[in-house]
């Protein structure tokens, strides 16, 4: 073993009188300094001329001026040694006092500091919007918050969940654009634990959403909502909870009384990637449909259509899409048959771009001779679908598109098998369409292989959901929609251009995705976030959501203009409008086809004016509220 040397000794004898504690720490530094003195002093010496007295005098002088000005700073004692030593004592006294005094502060500073940066703090805020849990979804909600409240002097949006206050901070700040007046205020708690949910000042709360983090089903909204209870006595308040099961959704309702409106991700999005794979712009119009931007749904009093009709109804706003009636009882009927007649009390559901924008402004008689041209009854074709990626979300895909294939369809399923539990592996048949699975290793050639065998008529790219981040199934999903746009372009491969639908579940994606050239996108947090945000808002409209998404009823459907009115006719939205009523559907937008924008993208026009011109060109679309 080596010699240590002497910078080794010197810091091995400080650590040790470090760790002694105190009262050894403060004697080292005593020594140090005395040190310090002499070396000053020895300096000082060598560098100036020796006095007259001697060396041994000069010495002495210097030294113990040195050890004063160290210690002492500028006031060095004078007289004998006892007065020397007594200002010692006093000095030490007073920086002994003094440090504790400081250390105490500082600690307590600092202990509070500390606490507040965690987010321990209660929330005195009152009317905000209270966010329980933390997912992807928490990012368009909030987005959609702030538009909604633009117009308000101030909105407030409380978030408690179990991450970090920097991590919150953090995330927000990249990932959410501007929050214009809304003031966001976090807290790091269980939310769970009522005791957070009364330091979030739940009482005093507008509304509550309680977010679903995927990784452990419905368990924890269920803890989330009892907490609720315990924290208020009863539900007082509207809550907004995700829910997967559709069982606990139903006994989250009735145990509440209503109370509690529960929003069904995986049902939103299976129905409409389901949709959308079947009418071109679907996704686009509930995007559009659902967010702040724009136009919303609103009840409004139809006091002047007392004794008219609904089918009367739908033209008499010029500046509202009538979509359905809410009765004086409370019931509500979306598309209801168009010889209804309003009653007193009766209110139109409206879509408008607000709510004093639902003006009565007259009967159209002029419209009553619209019909629309006579349907052509044709045989469905059978369709072959390829599936490119699968969850548990791709039998729930399957079982909303089988109804609606005909006889001799197909589905071919191409994914990686190590990122699908064994027992969501795709079935081999559903509702008589016959699926074949494959496994695939994501490679180009393996793409080519399964797209070449056969024309399909829809690629649908799912996003992995199970032993995958949200990033890294994003990043299959976009990587796949590249390969396949480059087989589409490739030359003598075989692979013929087909209408690609993707879904991404992250929406901070949705602008790349764009990029890899998707017919159509479903962006799964924000078809999500945006349901919960318009309950949060208006929790009146939750039966209106639950009749448009649900299997049953009405529904909106993006249909070819040519059903309505001929290719090449010039005609007012009013007049469209009409003929979607002589098909007992409700019309509440147009939609340009690709090749009739200059975006080369489909793009949705909600609510137009009913006094709007439109050339009805091959690719455009009516969107209506109606039966599939």
């Amino acid at each position: 073993m080596n010699k240590p040397s002497l910078r080794h000794r010197a810091r091995y004898h400080f650590d040790n009188a470090v760790s002694r504690g105190p009262g050894a720490f403060v004697l080292a530094l005593a020594g140090v300094g005395i040190a310090a003195a002499f070396v000053i002093t020895v300096v000082r010496i060598a560098v100036y001329s020796l006095p007259k007295g001697g060396v041994l005098p000069a010495v002495r002088g210097g030294f113990w001026n040195e050890v004063n000005a160290i210690f002492f700073g500028s006031n060095v004692p004078n007289g004998s040694i006892a007065d020397k030593l007594v200002y010692f004592l006093t000095w030490f006294a007073t920086i002994s006092v003094s440090a504790t005094i400081i250390g105490f502060i500082t600690t307590r500073l600092t202990t509070r500091l500390a606490s507040l940066k965690a987010g321990k703090s209660a929330v005195i805020a009152t009317n905000h919007v209270l966010i329980l849990g933390w997912s992807n979804r928490i990012f368009p909600i909030i987005e959609q918050l702030a538009i909604a409240n633009r117009n308000q002097r101030k909105s407030t949006i409380v978030i408690l969940s179990e991450k970090s206050i920097d991590f919150m901070e953090n995330e927000i700040e990249t990932r959410v654009e501007s929050l214009g007046k809304t003031k966001v205020v976090l807290r790091s708690g269980d939310p769970t634990n009522p005791k957070n949910l009364t330091m979030a000042n739940i009482a005093s709360a507008k509304s509550v959403i309680a977010l679903d983090d995927d990784s452990t089903g419905d368990a924890a909204i269920i803890s989330t909502v009892l907490a609720i209870i315990a924290a208020t006595g009863d539900v007082h308040i509207p809550v907004i909870a995700e829910i997967d099961d559709i069982s606990h959704a139903h006994a989250l309702s009735q145990a509440t009384g209503g109370k509690v409106l529960t929003v069904n991700s995986n049902e939103i999005i299976a129905r409409v990637t389901a949709q959308a794979s079947r009418q071109p712009g679907l996704a686009a119009v509930f995007l559009d449909l659902l967010d702040f931007e724009g136009d919303e749904m609103y009840f409004q009093n139809a006091q002047q259509l007392v004794g008219g009709t609904y089918g009367d109804a739908l033209v008499a706003f010029n500046k509202a899409s009538v979509i359905g009636v809410r009765q004086a009882d409370g019931e509500i009927r979306i598309n209801p048959e168009a010889d209804y007649k309003f009653r007193g009390g009766d209110q139109v559901i409206a879509i408008a771009e607000d709510d004093d924008k639902v003006i009565f402004s007259g009967w159209r008689r002029d419209l009553d001779s619209v019909r629309a041209p006579r349907s052509t009854n044709q045989r469905p074709k059978p369709e072959h679908l390829l599936f490119i990626g699968w969850s548990h979300m791709g039998r729930i895909v399957l079982d909303e598109l089988a109804p609606f294939l005909a006889r001799g369809s197909s589905v071919q399923v191409i994914a990686d098998p190590a990122l699908i539990k064994k027992e969501h592996m795709p079935p081999r048949s559903v509702d008589g369409v016959k699926v074949t699975f494959q496994a695939d290793d994501g490679s180009v050639d393996e793409l080519a292989g399964v797209a070449a065998k056969k024309h399909y008529d829809e690629i649908i790219v799912l996003a992995y959901r199970e032993k995958i981040s949200a990033e890294d199934a994003d990043g299959r999903t976009l990587l796949t929609m590249l390969l396949l746009n480059r087989l589409f372009d490739e030359d003598g491969n075989g692979v013929e251009r087909t209408r690609l639908v993707a879904e991404i579940l992250n929406s901070r994606q949705a602008e790349l995705a764009e990029v890899a050239n998707a017919d159509d996108l479903v962006v799964s947090d924000n078809l999500a976030a945006l349901m919960a945000t318009q309950l949060t808002e208006n929790p009146e409209l939750s039966p209106v959501f639950e009749d448009l998404f649900d299997a049953d009823g009405a529904s909106v459907n993006v249909q070819p203009a040519e059903r309505y009115v001929a290719i090449g006719q010039t005609v007012t939205y009013a007049t469209l409008v009409a003929a979607a009523r002589n098909r007992g559907e409700s019309a509440i937008g147009y939609l340009r086809g690709a090749k009739n924008n200059s975006q080369n993208k489909a793009g949705v026009e909600l609510n137009p004016s009913k006094l709007e011109t439109y050339k009805v060109q091959a690719g455009d679309a009516l969107i209506v509220v109606g039966e599939i």
